[in-house]
């Protein structure tokens, strides 16, 4: 959990009436409401009590939810719509791009999704964010704490929710017009073996775990970009694809992410020099026209397998999102 604790014990909460906004002035006509799901929330306690809450807590997560839907629904800019995974019902644990994908087969906009924590017998922490599924991006998070495990802290722990929320108001009257985001597919990451023992020996299974946490943090870093927003590549069946060699494809890449629908393709791909020593580069091209937009790569970096995810974030962080440019 991060960003800014708020102390739900401490804070002054505002009437009903304190939530005003352009929309509300005389003759204007406020947008339609948005489509919002929220997934079920998590619930976890470290407290260390004696006692088996579990039934108790369950049904306070519920409780809570549904307090959170009716005072959203209440306010006339959202509206709430189930979500499904699949056969069951999707939840804060759920790939994020199984819930971007049931998210819009069902023309949902926005997810909740988060839990709470109770730390101790007094203390409870909340982690919630919203999710704009169009873009691919998170558009609220807020981190709180409240005092006691009882109907009432709880109660007022909705309360504040739903009221930063509103008074946030994620996704709702947004610019008509607004430039599109560019949607980028972004393959699973690549290994280029040079090390003295990639003759010897396969890639290990450690290797494949840590080139999923450097395409996890690409895609997530992008992911929450405005301007950007990440393909569904799921579908992507083509030889160059699975075989992970779509760093020396001579730009396959761009007519595979065409036909998924995205504007950009971005390859990664780990060099390894030996067991310690990396590089982490990325290929970005136009996936209509094929054209090479960028290539970069960091400088020889120490560490390792381990270490890959860092560099791929650094990166993307100063050599793509930082510029500024959407490229």
């Amino acid at each position: 959990m991060r960003r800014s604790t708020l102390t739900i014990a401490a804070a002054a909460f505002c009437q009903a009436g304190c939530l005003g906004g352009a929309w509300a002035e005389a003759g204007s006509a406020a947008p339609p409401p948005v489509t919002l799901a929220i997934a079920g929330f998590d619930y976890a306690d470290t407290s260390g009590e004696m006692n088996d809450q579990r039934a108790a807590h369950e049904a306070r997560l519920q409780d809570f939810a549904k307090a959170l839907q009716g005072s959203l629904a209440a306010s006339g800019k959202y509206r709430i719509v189930p979500i499904s995974c699949g056969p069951v019902p999707c939840e804060a644990r759920t790939d994020p791009f199984d819930l971007q994908k049931a998210a819009r087969a069902a023309g949902i906009k926005l997810v909740a999704v988060g839990g709470v924590h109770k730390v101790s017998t007094l203390v409870q922490m909340g982690k919630f964010q919203i999710v704009d599924e169009d873009g691919g991006r998170i558009v609220f998070d807020r981190l709180l704490t409240f005092r006691g495990d009882n109907d009432l802290a709880w109660r007022r722990a909705e309360e504040f929710l739903a009221r930063a929320i509103l008074e946030a108001s994620p996704g709702y009257g947004a610019v008509a017009g607004a430039p599109p985001r560019v949607n980028v597919a972004i393959f699973d990451f690549e290994l280029e073996d040079f090390s003295a023992a990639a003759s010897l020996i396969a890639m290990s299974s450690g290797d494949i775990e840590q080139l999923k946490r450097a395409t996890d943090e690409v895609r997530s870093l992008i992911a929450q970009s405005p301007g950007y927003s990440v393909a569904d590549i799921s579908s992507a069946d083509a030889a160059p694809v699975k075989a992970h060699e779509l760093r020396n494809c001579d730009g396959c890449d761009a007519a595979i992410a065409l036909s998924l629908g995205a504007d950009r393709s971005l390859v990664g791909f780990v060099t390894r020099l030996s067991q310690t020593e990396y590089t982490v580069a990325f290929k970005l091209r136009d996936a209509r026209t094929g054209a090479l937009i960028a290539i970069e790569q960091t400088d020889l970096r120490m560490g390792a397998n381990h270490s890959w995810n860092r560099g791929a974030a650094w990166l993307i962080e100063n050599r793509l999102l930082e510029t500024g440019s959407r490229r």
